[in-house]
């Protein structure tokens, strides 16, 4: 279920406001209520209605209800429903003039409060959630079409014959001139091979995992590319219990080789910074500008990945002299 309030939802609310205002300002204007009643029955009931189905909607649904937490869900619900309705209640029996020696007390206000709070919300309630849920729905299949075209390109890039042709290319020189290199580089090409194999069905991975992954990535670039690019890997936090979608980090090196070209003399550097909550990778720019219909697609499908891994964002800072990406690490939970 989709919970993001967004301006559709501010109007169906709106909407249905004014349609039940007007039918209720009728009967007030024929029981010749008085003025303070319209001034404090309608705001009243209309702040704790939106009260509770938001309450219901963005905290105790996704807190009790999914987590299968019966009673909890029960017993805070009620309680809920009972704690706003009898404000609203107590407001609208005050305005009416009402005999306070026959209000309501004990179980039967409990009572009345529950009824009282189904009649005034379900069906607007109703409509909230169907909403919703619909929109939530429309939103998964939006998320998971774009899911499985960012594995076909990804799964495309790992297997990119540009990539292998240029590392054969790279490994054929070094056969002649070190071959002790060679062999280490064989070694580091198959293991990323096979984690790339491995992993291919996995939407997320141990960030040691891919902090290996990662360390082998560079290896291959600083022997390809020699100086011309220098990669630091900097661990301020624990890695252990921790998790990012599968090849970003490999994705996010890519992004600084393809689109940092270096020019003489100046040596493009890279930073891969970890921290408790997320993790940064911060390159130096080159002055050669990257070419721009390559530029930027792999960080939008990263952003696609996490809207269905994550609630939080990923976060890119471009400035003249540096970019960087900030994105969330993941810790598994009930809800993730």
């Amino acid at each position: 279920m989709n919970t993001r309030i967004n301006k559709s939802d501010i109007y169906l609310i709106v909407i249905y406001f004014i349609v039940d205002f007007s039918i209720q300002g009728r009967s007030y204007y024929k029981n010749n209520s008085r003025l303070i009643e319209y001034l404090l029955d309608f705001p009243m009931e209309f702040i704790t209605t939106c009260a509770i189905i938001f309450i219901f909607t963005f905290w105790i649904i996704p807190k009790f209800l999914q987590e299968k937490r019966y009673l909890f869900f029960t017993v805070v619900g009620i309680g809920t429903m009972v704690a706003l309705t009898s404000l609203e209640y107590i407001v609208s029996y005050w305005t009416g003039n009402n005999d306070w020696s026959k209000f309501p007390s004990g179980f039967e206000f409990v009572f009345k409060m529950i009824n009282r709070c189904t009649s005034n919300v379900s069906f607007l309630f109703a409509l909230f959630l169907t909403k919703k849920f619909y929109e939530g729905q429309n939103q998964l299949i939006e998320v998971e079409k774009q899911q499985k075209e960012n594995e076909l390109k990804l799964l495309r890039s790992q297997l990119d014959p540009h990539f292998l042709f240029n590392n054969l290319n790279t490994l054929d020189s070094l056969i002649d001139s070190n071959s002790e290199k060679a062999k280490e580089y064989i070694n580091r090409l198959s293991l990323i091979y096979r984690y790339l194999i491995q992993t291919k069905d996995s939407e997320v991975m141990e960030l040691s995992e891919e902090i290996t992954l990662a360390e082998n990535y560079i290896f291959l670039i600083k022997t390809r590319f020699d100086h011309d690019y220098d990669f630091h890997i900097k661990r301020n936090a624990s890695i252990e219990n921790k998790f990012i979608p599968t090849g970003a980090i490999q994705a996010l090196l890519e992004n600084v080789v393809k689109h940092n070209k270096p020019s003489v003399g100046n040596t493009i550097t890279a930073t891969i910074y970890i921290e408790d909550n997320w993790l940064t990778v911060a390159n130096s720019k080159s002055s050669i500008v990257a070419k721009k219909d390559s530029f930027g697609t792999g960080l939008e499908n990263l952003k696609t990945r996490y809207q269905l891994l994550s609630d939080k964002e990923i976060s890119i800072i471009n400035t003249n002299n540096e970019f960087k990406v900030i994105i969330p690490i993941i810790k598994l939970s009930v809800e993730n």
